[in-house]
Protein backbone atom coordinates (compact mmCIF):
# COMPACT_ATOMS: atom_id res chain seq x y z
CA UNK A 1 0.00 0.00 0.00
CA UNK A 2 1.14 3.70 -0.85
CA UNK A 3 0.23 6.77 0.68
CA UNK A 4 0.10 10.04 -0.98
CA UNK A 5 -0.13 13.06 1.34
CA UNK A 6 -2.61 15.47 -0.15
CA UNK A 7 -3.26 18.12 2.80
CA UNK A 8 -2.68 18.07 6.33
CA UNK A 9 -4.25 20.92 8.61
CA UNK A 10 -4.67 21.09 12.61
CA UNK A 11 -7.31 22.91 14.41
CA UNK A 12 -6.75 23.83 18.18
CA UNK A 13 -10.29 23.70 20.02
CA UNK A 14 -11.40 24.57 23.38
CA UNK A 15 -12.15 20.86 23.34
CA UNK A 16 -8.64 19.81 22.12
CA UNK A 17 -6.57 19.32 19.19
CA UNK A 18 -8.47 18.56 15.90
CA UNK A 19 -6.45 17.01 12.99
CA UNK A 20 -7.80 16.85 9.54
CA UNK A 21 -5.46 14.58 7.15
CA UNK A 22 -6.30 14.07 4.07
CA UNK A 23 -4.66 11.67 1.35
CA UNK A 24 -4.71 9.38 -1.65
CA UNK A 25 -4.45 5.11 -1.03
CA UNK A 26 -3.01 2.91 -3.90
CA UNK A 27 -2.98 -0.88 -3.48
CA UNK A 28 0.59 -2.26 -4.25
CA UNK A 29 1.84 -2.38 -7.95
CA UNK A 30 1.23 -5.35 -9.82
CA UNK A 31 4.60 -5.00 -12.27
CA UNK A 32 2.61 -5.76 -15.38
CA UNK A 33 2.91 -1.97 -15.62
CA UNK A 34 -0.94 -1.12 -15.39
CA UNK A 35 -1.74 2.08 -13.47
CA UNK A 36 -2.65 1.74 -9.81
CA UNK A 37 -6.19 3.07 -9.02
CA UNK A 38 -5.82 5.88 -6.38
CA UNK A 39 -8.55 6.38 -3.68
CA UNK A 40 -8.90 9.66 -1.57
CA UNK A 41 -9.93 10.40 1.98
CA UNK A 42 -9.94 12.75 4.66
CA UNK A 43 -9.88 11.76 8.17
CA UNK A 44 -11.10 13.72 10.90
CA UNK A 45 -9.88 13.03 14.48
CA UNK A 46 -10.38 14.62 17.65
CA UNK A 47 -13.83 15.16 17.51
CA UNK A 48 -16.36 14.01 19.83
CA UNK A 49 -18.41 12.11 16.93
CA UNK A 50 -14.81 10.23 16.03
CA UNK A 51 -13.22 9.21 13.92
CA UNK A 52 -15.34 10.82 10.91
CA UNK A 53 -14.14 10.44 7.70
CA UNK A 54 -15.21 11.42 3.51
CA UNK A 55 -13.77 9.06 0.37
CA UNK A 56 -13.27 11.14 -2.66
CA UNK A 57 -12.79 9.57 -6.32
CA UNK A 58 -10.31 12.33 -7.55
CA UNK A 59 -7.20 14.36 -6.78
CA UNK A 60 -9.28 17.50 -7.29
CA UNK A 61 -12.24 16.35 -5.65
CA UNK A 62 -9.98 15.81 -2.31
CA UNK A 63 -8.10 19.01 -2.30
CA UNK A 64 -11.53 20.49 -2.60
CA UNK A 65 -13.35 18.22 -0.23
CA UNK A 66 -9.99 18.77 2.62
CA UNK A 67 -11.18 22.52 2.24
CA UNK A 68 -15.08 21.73 2.37
CA UNK A 69 -14.35 19.94 5.86
CA UNK A 70 -12.28 22.68 7.59
CA UNK A 71 -14.68 25.26 6.61
CA UNK A 72 -17.09 22.97 8.09
CA UNK A 73 -15.58 22.37 11.41
CA UNK A 74 -14.63 26.18 11.97
CA UNK A 75 -18.43 26.85 11.50
CA UNK A 76 -17.90 28.50 7.86
CA UNK A 77 -19.78 26.35 5.65
CA UNK A 78 -22.31 23.20 6.24
CA UNK A 79 -20.98 19.48 6.60
CA UNK A 80 -19.82 18.08 3.33
CA UNK A 81 -22.45 15.92 1.74
CA UNK A 82 -19.82 12.59 0.49
CA UNK A 83 -19.43 11.12 4.33
CA UNK A 84 -18.76 7.95 4.96
CA UNK A 85 -19.16 7.68 8.98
Amino acid sequence: MTLYPVADDVLFAPGGRVVIRTYGVASQATGDGADTPVSYRTWVTGVRDQPRYWRWRHFEEARRGHRDVLEWLTGRGPQPGVTAA
